[in-house]
This record gives C-alpha cells, structure tokens and sequence, in this order.
C-alpha cells in the first residue's frame, strides 16, 4: 500500500469504512475513555503553526505489514503469523489475550477486544449491516488490520474459475483504498514492476514510517511536497 499524505484531507471516510467492512464495533465514548476503542486505521493529525497561518497534516496508521513483525516474535501460541501472501494476519482461536503482540508493535496499532461482539451484543439497529465475510471477534482477543483479505480471498476464487491468476493491480483493494475520496490510498503487488505502488515506492517523496526500527514495513507514504512547504 502507498499513502500520498498531500492528498490526504484528514476526512476519515477510510477509517469508517474499515469499521464497516471488518465489523469493527463503533465504541461509546464510555468505552473511549477507558481505552478500549477498537480500531484497525487511525488518522493522525498533527497541527502546525500559529494563527493565522496554521496548517494541519494527517496521518493515516494501520498495520504496516512488516516483513519483520515484532510481533510475531513475542507471540508465545503462535496465533499471530506472516501467511503466504506477506500479511501479518491473527489467528483467534489461538490468541490468549496476553497483549505481548500489541505492546511489541512500535505503531501501536493492535487492538484488544475487551467485549463479546456476538450478534446478542451488537445494537439491533446494525445488525443487517455486518459483513457475512467477516467474522466478529470473541472477547479477549487481539484483532488488527488483515487488508481485507477476505477481498483477497474472493478474487483468487474468481480468477480459479477463470483459469487465471489474480491481477497484480485494481482487482483486489481494502476497503479503505476503495473508499478514499480524494485518491491518497494506492493498493497493489509492490513486487510488481507495471503497478502503480511500485512505480510511486520509487519516487523520491516515499518514505517507510519507523523503518530505522528494521521492521521492513511495506506500507509506503509519501511525503507533502515542495509546496506544502513553501506555504
């Protein structure tokens, strides 16, 4: 994935549609307080300056998918893992609740499932929405960013039963890709030379978040450009 953090305007359609595509619960502010607010993708916002010239950036932060996950490493079941395609995913029938993952992760972007998200809790009113190919998650466990990968799923049944292989571009996105109205999020096979991630990886604007931490993220931003700083 590549993030253009010029284009990013902070609206945070990418984080409601995460929520809506994973069955993320939408938290209280009750539940705000306590800091038990799940969330996959978190906007940052960052305000520079004095009035009257402030200015603000955002930062979108969800799991970097790393090729060297902390987090794998201090999992004691092995419930969190790298599958074949390089994604960081969870396996929760195995994940204990013992948050050694979330507190190893330097983004900090795993979330502890403090409530039984069955369908008896889930308000009345939104019941119709949850996405059938999304599991909810039982209390106790640790629940991140998978990048849709149930999407991911539905595409390589469609190219079986074409007889071919999945398209390294435009075929498979994350919601949040999808929903970004003003095109900041690009998702595709970085390995892959003809895709629009892995020419924008190359320009001179990208950049790795923590990436002296040797976590080998490969989610790529790119920075504000030369106008942002002349203004």
């Amino acid at each position: 994935m590549v993030i253009d953090l010029e284009r990013c305007t902070g609206c945070q359609a990418c984080v409601v549609a995460c929520k809506q595509e994973n069955n993320i619960p939408f938290s209280t502010p009750e539940e705000a307080a306590y800091g038990r607010e799940i969330a996959w993708l978190r906007v940052l916002a960052v305000t520079e300056r004095d009035y009257p010239r402030v200015k603000s950036r955002y930062l979108p932060v969800l799991c970097q998918q790393c090729d060297a996950p902390p987090c794998i490493n201090v999992c004691p079941t092995g419930a969190t893992y790298r599958n074949p395609e390089g994604l960081v995913g969870q396996i929760y029938p195995r994940c204990i609740g013992c948050r050694y993952c979330a507190n190893a992760c330097p983004y900090q972007i795993k979330a502890f499932n403090w409530y039984n998200w069955s369908r008896f809790r889930w308000p009345a009113e939104l019941r119709q929405s949850l996405n059938p190919d999304v599991s909810l998650r039982p209390m106790g466990v640790i629940e991140k960013c998978t990048f849709c990968h149930h999407r991911l799923q539905k595409a390589r049944e469609q190219a079986r039963a074409e007889g071919r292989e999945v398209r390294g571009e435009g075929e498979y996105v994350p919601a949040c890709v999808q929903s970004c109205p003003a095109g900041a999020l690009f998702f595709g096979d970085l390995d892959d030379p003809e895709t629009t991630v892995h020419q924008l990886a190359e320009s001179s604007r990208a950049f790795r978040l923590l990436e002296e931490l040797g976590t080998e993220p490969k989610v790529i931003y790119l920075e504000e450009g030369e106008w942002y700083a002349a203004t």
